[in-house]
Formats: structure tokens, C-alpha cells, sequence
């Protein structure tokens, strides 16, 4: 299994997964890159995994259903081009001979997913869209605090070594808002160098892993006592809410410049 990001606008990464002979694509927001993908690895699109709605997930959606055949799927909740086969939490998704479980995900929109595979090609594998980033998390556009904390707790409880293939290279942005959070986190700022040469070298810093993530991630470690602090100093955030701690943080994120 070939696991190919395919950069796109700005900063988006559609995410091609191939065989060989057969490929499947994550959120394409657009359909030239994919298009190009696809001819690069001689492969034929046989389906499209979608997390949510947002148009730069969507917004090639029908073209390469038009020009592939690609069967879609997508979270019963949102509004996403029809016709696509809608899926929902604990649902399981087979394409290319792999098993992928869909996650119900909600914070960032309110039926957001993600796509789980326990193996592909000897290692776990993520598509989470924008609920989780390398060293961040997605704003809040339709969801609660509360929901988005919940989503990520049970992304981080997945295996370490599970792939985690998010939709935009915010990786640096995160890590310098994270490292204003634990200023003493070696890891973070080891990571952090790491990320700065793959980018300086036109590399992305994607997939990361969960292992890597719950070290260096801020939103995954809401519960670790330097963040506990860093959230008091922050807002006043009550140390014993979990909620309110991530809340803080994620309105301090929202804030960083």
C-alpha cells in the first residue's frame, strides 16, 4: 500500500492510498490533483472517503465520481454531493481489501468522521479530517468543547503506531502555539526542530503518529498538569474541569498570534 498526501490550495493534503492498480482518495477538495495522482501511479479510483462537509474536502467530489466511477462515502449527517453511500459510527467500510471503521467525530462540524483501518499494509492507518492535527486540533464550527475533547479521546486510544493522516499542514503553526503552552516539553521541542527541517526541505511533516501526538499535542495532554497550569494562567480554567481546560486552551489557540 502506497500512501501518497497530495497537496492542494493553500495548505490541504488529500490523502491517495494505492495498490498498485487500485486507489482511494480522502476528501478531495479538488479534482486536478487527484486527477494527476492517480495518472502518476497508473492506478484506477474505485472510492472516495469523505470526513465532513467543508467545500475544501468536498469540492471534487462529483467530478471524479463523474470522470472515475468511484463509489462515495460519506457521514450521514452532513451535506455532501449525492448520490454517496452514508456511513455512520461503528459502520465499517471495505475498499481495496482493507476494513476501515468509520469514528464518529463531532467538534469541528457537528457529523464529522474519521476512518479507522487496524492494517494497511502492516501498520494502522487514520483519515481524521479536521478533527485532529500534529500538534492541534480543528476549531470548533458546530460542535462543543465537550464534544471535541470526547472525539479526541477516542482518537488518542487507538494504537501508537497508527498513522495519523491529517487534512492540512498546520503542523508548525501548532507546534509554536503547543510550545507556548509546555515551554519545557523536550519532546515538543525536538519535534519541532524535526518539522522545521522536513518543511524547510519541502517535506511534509504528515502523517505523524498517535505515540508522537499524545508527547507533543496540547489537546491531547488536557489532562497532564503542566497544561493543567498553562490553562489556569490562561483564563482562570478550574483545574479540576477537564472541559474547561480544553475549552481554555482551544480559545487560547484560537487567540495565538
Amino acid at each position: 500500500m502506497n500512501l501518497i498526501p497530495l497537496p492542494a490550495f493553500q495548505d490541504n493534503y488529500l490523502w491517495l492510498l494505492q495498490d498498485g492498480h487500485r486507489a482511494l482518495v480522502v476528501d478531495p477538495g479538488d479534482a486536478d490533483p487527484v486527477h494527476a495522482g492517480l495518472r502518476q501511479a497508473a492506478a484506477q479510483l474505485e472510492a472516495i472517503l469523505v470526513t465532513h462537509h467543508h467545500a475544501d474536502h468536498t469540492g471534487g467530489v462529483a467530478s471524479l465520481r463523474e470522470s472515475t466511477g468511484a463509489a462515495v462515502f460519506a457521514p450521514v449527517r452532513e451535506a455532501v454531493p449525492e448520490p454517496a453511500t452514508r456511513v455512520a459510527h461503528g459502520d465499517t467500510v471495505r475498499v481495496l481489501g482493507l476494513s476501515f471503521q468509520v469514528i464518529a467525530v463531532p467538534g469541528h462540524t457537528a457529523g464529522h468522521i474519521a476512518y479507522y483501518c487496524p492494517d494497511a499494509g502492516g501498520l494502522p492507518l487514520l483519515f481524521c479530517g479536521d478533527t485532529l492535527f500534529s500538534g492541534g486540533c480543528g476549531r470548533l464550527f458546530e460542535g462543543t468543547p465537550a464534544q471535541m475533547l470526547a472525539s479526541l479521546d477516542t482518537l488518542s486510544a487507538l494504537p501508537g503506531a497508527t498513522r495519523v493522516c491529517c487534512a492540512h499542514e498546520y503542523t508548525l503553526s501548532n507546534l509554536r502555539f503547543a510550545c507556548a503552552v509546555e515551554p519545557d516539553n523536550t519532546d515538543l521541542q525536538h519535534y519541532l526542530r524535526h518539522c522545521e527541517q522536513r518543511r524547510a526541505a519541502d517535506q511534509p511533516t504528515l502523517p505523524s503518529t498517535l505515540a508522537q501526538e499524545r508527547l507533543i499535542n496540547p489537546f491531547l495532554r488536557t489532562r497532564e498538569a503542566t497544561v493543567v497550569r498553562a490553562a489556569h494562567a490562561y483564563n482562570g480554567a478550574d483545574p479540576a474541569d477537564e472541559v474547561a481546560v480544553f475549552a481554555a486552551i482551544r480559545e487560547w489557540k484560537n487567540n495565538f498570534r
